[in-house]
């Protein structure tokens, strides 16, 4: 591990749980674990049973970019994997922007690591609509994103979902793009919410979204389209 860089969490050590819920937010994934075979679609009772689950953090050292979500859905809660629900646009915007040179598949999410990608979320527990978190989970979540983020040490932060960054992080005027203030001394992007459910953005939208960030971070080839739809 290069020198300066915190050590990781030692091995069944558990951060805290943004909610207080009870339930310890699991440790970081293996950044060189190997991808595990595409699982089948989850049935409705799998999605009603990973209500208030929680997915580990795909976090390494010397991460570009460190992508945090709001919160797992429960198709995600449900398979493990971040951004699986069908209809997120996370892994199209992501390749479309320029950061992979193919589009992932969620269950591959174990190769960003290597190309200095990480995924993490500002609340933990898994929710069918991320409007059913309270304020007051939003802003916990924050305090352990900000303790992650001091942790790994990424280049950039990248907070997709407009609203619950200025929620958590006590920025009411926050807009989309690069932030004048740091968490824990971190440059921080907002980027749309990539959910099918944000209607202001399309998927090439997000791209050039994600495409901004990409360039500012040196990731990736210099593809990206420059049309932005609407910032919310």
């Amino acid at each position: 591990m290069p020198a300066g860089l915190p050590d990781p969490l030692p091995a069944g050590r558990a951060r805290p749980d943004p909610v207080p819920a009870g339930r310890a937010r699991p440790d970081p994934l293996p950044a060189r674990r190997a991808a595990p075979a595409r699982l089948a679609r989850p049935t409705r009772d799998d999605l009603l049973a990973a209500a208030g689950r929680t997915i580990p953090d795909l976090v390494g050292p010397d991460l570009r970019v460190l992508f945090s979500g709001i919160n797992p859905s429960l198709y995600s809660a449900a398979t493990g994997h971040h951004f699986a629900r069908p209809g997120n646009r996370f892994w199209p915007a992501l390749h479309r922007s320029g950061f992979t040179d193919r589009q992932l598949h969620p269950s591959e999410q174990w190769e960003l690591p290597a190309q200095g990608l990480g995924i993490t979320n500002v609340v933990a527990r898994a929710t069918a609509r991320a409007d059913e978190l309270s304020p007051a989970e939003l802003i916990e979540g924050g305090k352990v994103l900000a303790e992650l983020v001091a942790r790994w040490r990424p280049q950039f932060l990248a907070v997709l979902g407009v609203t619950a960054y200025r929620t958590a992080f006590a920025r009411p005027r926050a807009v989309i793009g690069r932030q004048p203030d740091t968490v824990a001394g971190v440059d921080v992007w907002v980027l749309p919410n990539p959910s099918g459910l944000n209607a202001h953005y399309t998927v090439d939208g997000l791209a050039a979204a994600f495409g901004d960030l990409r360039r500012a971070a040196g990731v990736g080839q210099d593809d990206t389209p420059v049309h932005h739809d609407a910032e919310m």
